[in-house]
């Protein structure tokens, strides 16, 4: 506000202020920022066509141009007709509409494109913005491609009146072709993407990405506090705030969205080409590794060994890519199990992991490795982005069970682990799992129903701790040693039993006496596995599970061999 009588200062035109700092910013630095200010880290807002050059690969953007209609069903006056409005929107925003439509790869990778515009008209859905971002998913269905959306709105258009609201069903419709198509997806949201598109297509592809500091959300934040009068957190519909809550993937910087977007990309292609680095030769050798037997409590206690390597640890050094996705869509992210999609050895794959950490604080922060409900339901998703895009999952237990508290019963920990444990005895792609330390009751098993299940050399499954089978029976915790040798603990007898289906050798000592020798071998364990399996038709690597599941028993005749780095169970 400017104070009568007093001139307010002019900004030269190649300066401008940051609307959320208000620091005085010279335009083509801020370009080369990517309209990020180098103060505050606000990201400025951006037109549609500056968000693709940002996003593509140059010059390799192709338009697609709808025809116009006519865009007043209503007849809509309020201060001034509905069409002046739309000419004054086209005219200050240079766009016919509220989305622009196109192709265009991104590092290499063909994808369809549906990009909004917040200059026009607030980036609301109408009945053309419908017709557009649904005829993008058409575009992208016809030619085989992924879709990626970027979303900036202030939801539907109110001119437009019911036809704008039904347009959330049309587009919703359109997103669910490419769901059981098995089409890959990516939505970006940018600030703002509120009311009917966040509840449509905003929040429907198979990857949801928050721009830093991006609100989204159903209900504005003036109309949530008119509505219910309560004081709302500080980072309330923040992409932040999101993340926190599960309903998102990732939150990233600007600067940081194209080299993920590529990433991605590449990782859900299909017929992904093997690399050079890809086809190296197995190198593994069985020389001078020790007998498979092992006594059972020495297995528990080198698989609690704090410096074993982790599930993270694998992720980077064991796989040659790794996107964490984060999030059950529904209520939080469960920092004890990770997952997201990875490639190793040529091979896309989704994986899932418990994960304990090393020191003191990583190991409280993800909850010593044992999953909320929230961790099962993020693995559940998880299991079904694989499913739809037909890539193979890999998982690594290593957990002491599920978390047993007051909070994880009152969130339905035995129904998250029950629909994980089914939902991956039916899974439609392969799945091979590895216990690399500690296999806890239910909460390990939940990542152990799979077509392969490998056990490092020294880690275990049990249906109770040692420590708490021995409080029960013998009425005191020191005698988990001779618990876990009646229980038998261990690759040999896993293997025996027909439980486990290979054990993968670790160095001398132990996996975390030498980290990087510990994750070659698992990974050409895993590598040949996944060789095996894929290619495999569905009904019969479905028979084969459920074969595999009924032949488990008691026997315990076959015989152990001296310990090579992936010993195959006779199938």
């Amino acid at each position: 506000m400017t104070t009568p009588g007093v001139t307010a200062p002019r900004v030269p035109a190649d300066w401008t202020s940051c609307p959320a700092c208000g620091w005085l910013l010279y335009r083509k630095r801020l370009e080369r920022e990517l309209h990020v200010c180098p103060e505050c880290d606000a990201h400025l807002r951006l037109g549609a066509r500056a968000r693709i050059d940002q996003l593509v690969d140059p010059g390799s953007f192709t338009e697609t141009v709808f025809p116009q209609r006519d865009g007043d069903p209503l007849d809509f006056t309020d201060l001034r007709p509905y069409p002046d409005r739309l000419r004054d929107a086209a005219h200050r925003s240079g766009e016919s509409e509220a989305v622009v439509v196109g192709v265009a790869t991104i590092g290499g990778t063909a994808v369809t494109l549906a990009v909004m515009d917040f200059g026009f008209l607030g980036g609301s859905m109408g009945v053309e913005v419908g017709r557009r971002v649904s005829g993008a998913a058409a575009l992208a269905l016809e030619r085989g491609l992924p879709l990626l959306a970027v979303c900036a709105s202030g939801g539907a258009r109110m001119q437009e009146g019911v036809f704008s609201l039904f347009q959330m069903a049309r587009v919703s419709e359109a997103f669910g072709r490419l769901r059981e198509a098995g089409s890959f997806s990516v939505c970006v949201l940018t600030d703002p993407t509120y009311g009917g598109v966040s509840a449509s297509f905003a929040t429907l592809a198979s990857v949801l990405v928050g721009e830093r500091g991006a609100h989204v959300g159903f209900a504005g934040p003036r109309v949530v506090q008119e509505t219910i009068r309560a004081e709302l957190p500080s980072d309330f519909q923040t992409a932040e705030f999101l993340l926190a809550h599960g309903l998102v993937d990732r939150v990233e910087s600007r600067a940081e969205l194209r080299p993920l977007l590529a990433r991605l990309l590449a990782l859900h292609a299909p017929d992904r080409p093997r690399g050079a680095a890809e086809e190296e030769p197995d190198t593994t050798s069985a020389d001078d590794t020790p007998p498979l037997d092992s006594d059972p409590w020495e297995v528990v206690q080198r698989a609690r060994v704090v410096e074993r390597p982790t599930t993270l640890d694998y992720l980077h050094t064991a796989f040659d890519d790794f996107v964490e996705l984060h999030g059950d869509r529904a209520f939080g992210d469960d920092p004890a199990l990770v997952g997201g999609v990875a490639s190793i050895g040529g091979h896309s794959v989704v994986v899932l992991g418990h994960e304990k950490g090393h020191s003191v604080r990583e190991r409280v922060a993800h909850e010593f490795g044992m999953p909320h409900p929230a961790g099962y339901r993020k693995a559940l998703r998880l299991l079904g982005h694989a499913e739809a895009h037909s890539l193979p999952v890999v998982t690594l237990v290593d957990t002491p069970g599920a978390h047993p508290g007051p909070e994880a019963e009152e969130h339905g920990q035995s129904h998250a682990i029950a629909e994980i444990i089914m939902r991956s005895s039916r899974l439609r792609v392969p799945v091979v799992s590895v216990v690399t330390g500690e296999g806890g009751s239910g909460g390990a098993l939940a990542l152990c129903t799979s077509d392969r299940l490998l056990v490092l050399e020294n880690a275990y499954l049990s249906v109770i701790s040692p420590e708490g089978c021995a409080a029960i029976l013998w009425r005191t915790a020191t005698a988990a040693p001779t618990a876990a040798r009646a229980m038998r603990l261990g690759a040999a007898h896993l293997y025996r039993s027909g439980i486990a289906t290979s054990v993968v050798a670790e160095p001398p000592g132990g996996a975390h006496t030498d980290p990087a020798a510990a994750a070659r071998l698992l990974r050409a364990a895993i590598r040949r596995e996944l060789d095996e399996l894929t290619g495999q038709d569905v009904e019969t690597l479905l028979a084969a599970r459920s074969r595999r599941f009924s032949r488990i028993d008691v026997d315990d005749d076959r015989p152990v061999r001296a310990l090579q780095p992936v010993l195959p169970v006779e199938r």
